[in-house]
């Protein structure tokens, strides 16, 4: 070697690669000379030392041609290189869908007190408990920041600890109070995804959904052992009710602002902390940013007064212990006499949490003006959470302030919304907020301009959204809208604060606006079938009216009134308002509107069985319609005529009345109603004994409640249909018609619905006799 490599001109301890990138060709032959020699002089002893450097040699330099070559990476021999070469080997493994049974979040940090909620809890998951499998499901509930989560995440740890959930834990956050809450579809896909669930075995409907999960975890028990799923934030028994196991050795644990006595549940309500609790958690939230910082324990008694002015409530308390660990150079007395000196408190809530206005005063004290502004106006907003849009309608600009934004974001005195460009504050951050505003004489001017901004948005782009669910050909395009699925979109997004602001009428310097607010969301919210926010908008928008003193308002709220009582099921109530809403109409002389008044109080009759009354009534309001020329409503006015006519079994002036109807409708374009009056030939033609004819009228009403994504209107004709499928004893195209009308209602956010379709489908398995 040492030979070799001298006679090229280079040093002995030269490598192969100084060598091979010399220039002159007999430099590179005498490479080649010196690895054969070296192959040689390795292969003659390869079980000795030599071949362990001539595997090695191999592996770096390959090409020798020995014996020994262990074939465990791709064979350079025979190779001649000039230069450093790699070889590279890939290997493709189809594994299996990796599961994420641990995805519990980590132990929260500061975590104390709650002994007694937590044994209760934990004997609640005890496997080895004397608990019924009707209560197999645990529910924590209770204010917002009183540690709900905290004390589910820590059992949930205590739990698994003990051994008593070897299956796993699946953990999922129902986001049951943001404005789009996790659906049941969303829940289960990623429950099954959790569970190791090929995403291609996924299914899409609700039940296949719920189906496969239940199968899943039954499995799994069987396999590994029971699971506990943990079901955080959920606001209605509905978003848990799916995600409840099959298999009765799994457990479920909630966590919601509600308390959900419907799922049968072990309900664990949450109240302050204890005083010696409160200690607890300030000094252990001291010592995770210091394990050294013994200031509470240092003045135990300071520190009981600062746990009694944050009202013992948990996120007081890491408020507090925030500011103290911030500078950890202030004791704990001085923090307590800022606390003491600051008077401007939450005085509208009753358990000593005014103490929680003082501590965000500090925080509001270091803000800039701009994010200071904001936050005031903020806390004056409508609804849970803000657009961007309506952020910047409060602050009167041209854009979102997004400096200032981000500036709260960090103090944590906003939080992100449901999604990009919107914003919520803290329940509590909302009332500091407005507090500040109503100490102020210049602040309150300040936040009522801000407001009456608001209210103007929301009527101008609330107006444009009812013209485009309003709209029918031949008439003027409404602005920004180009289709109703834009419109509903921006209703949807901003239901909450149509709802809240539309409240405001009760205040006299809004009354005005917030009835024209009103005004323009009723066709929405009956749309969606949202009836208690209805009713609120309208009782709000009554006594804005009388507030102002208009007495034409005042017969629209009261109007308005009457018809969110009827879509609600509370037609007896409703009679009464209506008749209200007459007499007004009558005494400013609006006979248009009066029409209106006759035909909604028309239905209310109908439906507590009055239809001979409502047959008088709905005749009177067709005839006024008709004489003030308006043909669209007259057409509504038909085909409410016509039910009712069926109702006391005059079917042929039933039929005819409805044939005007449809007629009406078709010549004014409105292709939606005209399916309600398919909808209601088929109700009168079914009640008369003529099926064949009834089953033709439901499929045209079909058609266009699934052309218009009417799901509500869909599943009540899917209903008829399989009522009528029923009375034609044809039991399979019935059973179809339950299950897309149980389809349907879930759709259309009607639970209760969907339910009882199921049920009347299952009844369906026992033949017809």
């Amino acid at each position: 070697m040492e030979r070799l490599t001298r006679a090229v001109g280079l040093d002995a301890g030269a490598s192969a690669r100084d060598i091979a990138e010399a220039a002159d060709p007999a430099r590179r032959e005498a490479v080649r000379e010196r690895d054969e020699a070296v192959a040689e002089l390795l292969a003659a002893d390869p079980r000795g030392v030599a071949a362990v450097v001539a595997r090695a040699m191999e592996r770096s330099a390959p090409g020798s041609g020995a014996s020994w070559y262990g074939g465990d990476h791709p064979d350079f021999r025979g190779g001649v290189f000039l230069g450093e070469v790699i070889g590279k080997q890939v290997v493709i493994q189809q594994g299996r869908v990796p599961e994420a049974m641990a995805g519990l979040p980590p132990r929260p940090g500061g975590f104390t007190g709650r002994e007694r909620e937590t044994g209760e809890l934990l004997r609640a998951l005890d496997p080895a408990g004397t608990q019924s499998a009707a209560t197999l499901v645990a529910a924590v509930s209770g204010l917002g920041g009183i540690g709900k989560t905290a004390l589910a995440v820590e059992t949930a740890h205590l739990a698994r600890e003990r051994g008593w959930f070897p299956g796993g834990v699946l953990f999922i956050d129902l986001h049951g109070y943001d404005r789009e809450p996790v659906t049941a579809d969303r829940a289960l896909q990623a429950l099954l995804r959790a569970l190791g669930t090929p995403p291609e075995h996924i299914p899409t409907t609700t039940d296949e959904l719920a189906a496969l999960y239940r199968s899943t975890l039954t499995a799994r028990a069987h396999e590994r052992g029971p699971v506990l799923v943990l079901a955080d934030n959920a606001s209605s028994p509905d978003q848990v009710r799916p995600l409840l196991p099959g298999d009765s050795r799994h457990h479920v644990l909630v966590t919601s602002r509600d308390r959900l006595p419907q799922l049968s549940a072990r309900l664990v309500p949450l109240d302050q902390l204890s005083p010696r609790e409160a200690y607890e958690l300030l000094d252990r939230a001291l010592r995770i940013a210091d394990p050294y910082d013994s200031r509470v324990a240092d003045d135990p008694d300071t520190a009981e007064r600062l746990s009694g002015l944050c009202g013992h409530l948990p996120l007081a308390l890491q408020i507090a212990a925030a500011l103290l660990a911030e500078d950890p150079g202030k004791p704990v007395n001085e923090l307590v006499a800022e606390l003491t000196e600051s008077r401007d408190c939450l005085d509208h809530l009753d358990d000593g949490e005014r103490s929680v206005r003082a501590a965000f005063e500090l925080s509001y004290r270091r803000l800039p003006p701009e994010p200071a502004r904001l936050l005031r106006l903020l806390s004056l907003a409508p609804g849970p959470e803000v657009s961007d849009e309506v952020v910047t309608a409060l602050v009167g600009a041209e854009e979102p302030p997004a400096r200032a934004q981000k500036a709260l974001v960090r103090a944590h005195l906003v939080e992100r919304g449901s999604e990009c460009g919107r914003w919520r504050l803290h329940d509590l951050v909302r009332v500091f907020g407005a507090g500040v505003v109503a100490g102020d004489a210049g602040l309150r001017k300040e936040g009522e301009a801000a407001r009456g901004r608001v209210l103007d948005f929301y009527v101008r782009w609330a107006g444009a959204a009812d013209h485009r669910l309003r709209w029918l050909p031949g008439v003027e395009e409404p602005e920004r809208f180009g289709d109703r699925g834009q419109a509903l979109a921006w209703l949807d997004g901003e239901r909450a604060g149509l709802v809240a602001a539309a409240g405001w009428g009760r205040e006299e310097r809004f009354a005005g606006t917030a009835m024209r607010l009103a005004l323009c969301v009723g066709v929405y919210l009956a749309w969606r079938r949202y009836f208690d926010d209805s009713i609120a908008v309208a009782e709000a928008s009554r006594e804005a009216a009388r507030l102002a003193g208009d007495r034409l308002d005042e017969a629209n709220a009261w109007n308005n009134l009457g018809v969110a009582l009827r879509h609600a099921g509370r037609a007896e109530e409703a009679i009464d308002v209506l008749t209200r809403a007459c007499d007004l109409y009558q005494a400013v002389g609006d006979r248009h509107r009066e029409a209106r008044a006759w035909n909604s109080l028309g239905n209310a009759l109908r439906e507590v069985g009055r239809a001979g009354e409502a047959i008088d009534v709905l005749t009177r309001a067709r005839d006024l319609f008709r004489a003030v020329g308006d043909r669209h409503r007259e057409a509504m006015a038909w085909d409410h005529l016509g039910v009712a006519l069926g109702d006391v079994g005059r079917v042929g002036k039933a039929i005819d009345a409805l044939t005007r109807a449809r007629d009406l409708y078709q010549v004014a374009g409105d292709r939606h109603s005209e399916g309600k009056a398919w909808y209601n030939f088929g109700f009168v033609l079914q009640a008369a004994g003529r099926v064949e004819e009834a089953i033709e009228a439901y499929g045209k009403d079909l058609e266009i409640c699934r052309e218009f994504e009417d799901w509500y209107g869909a599943g009540q004709t899917l209903h008829n249909l399989a009522v009528a499928h029923e009375a034609a004893h044809r039991p399979t195209e019935a059973r179809t018609a339950w299950f897309q009308a149980a389809d349907a209602y879930t759709r259309a956010n009607a639970p209760a619905e969907a339910t009882q379709a199921l049920i009347w489908a299952a009844e369906l398995n026992t033949p017809f006799v």
